[in-house]
């Protein structure tokens, strides 16, 4: 198994990397969330998953190696491989998939390309207890967090704001302060907006 490469970046779309390591230039799939993360240096570390199949050799490169737990969790739920894994991934910070596997949050799992409900409530149903164990998250906390943020979303479309670019806003500051109140969250969401 290749835990992690090591070498001169080579290459660089949003998709994937070309790391040279000594010599020999390795091709790593990576999400956009990895992307954004890249350091602005030549030389980097990514950490590696190897996923062997009939047909291929893929390898999946993070720069954190709590995103590549996230990848692995996500590779056991079946109907769900890597491809699908690493959309996921990069359309939602790897914080928001954990913070809505452990509320159930349904509606953001199902909103990632994709996912259909049955494969978005299967990946609740086994990773929810996962997820609440392996990152010590209490379910209680982690619903009135989520309900601070609805009822901040919801004020802000009453004042007028568009709702996807609210919800943008209102996701970074609950990822910076997940202990925010609905008051707090709001102006904050006001100051960016």
């Amino acid at each position: 198994m290749i835990v992690h490469i090591q070498g001169k970046l080579v290459e660089k779309t949003p998709t994937e990397v070309v790391i040279d390591c000594g010599g020999v230039g390795y091709h790593v799939n990576i999400s956009l969330h990895t992307f954004s993360l890249l350091p602005t240096s030549e030389h980097i570390k990514l950490f590696t998953y190897l996923q062997i199949k009939e047909d291929a050799h893929t390898l999946f490169g993070f720069v954190e190696k709590s995103e590549r737990e996230i990848f692995k969790m996500l590779l056991s739920v079946s109907g769900i491989g890597s491809s699908i894994a690493r959309t996921m991934l990069s359309s939602l910070d790897p914080k928001q998939i954990i913070q809505a596997l452990a509320v159930g949050d349904l509606a953001t799992i199902q909103s990632i390309k994709g996912i259909g409900s049955k494969t978005a409530q299967r990946a609740i149903l086994d990773l929810k207890d996962k997820v609440l164990k392996l990152y010590d998250l209490d379910e209680v906390s982690m619903s009135q967090n989520n309900t601070n943020k609805d009822e901040a979303l919801s004020a802000l479309e009453v004042l007028g704001f568009n709702k996807k670019l609210a919800e943008k806003v209102v996701d970074k500051i609950v990822n910076l302060d997940s202990s925010a109140t609905t008051e707090s969250i709001i102006k904050q969401a006001l100051k960016n907006l």
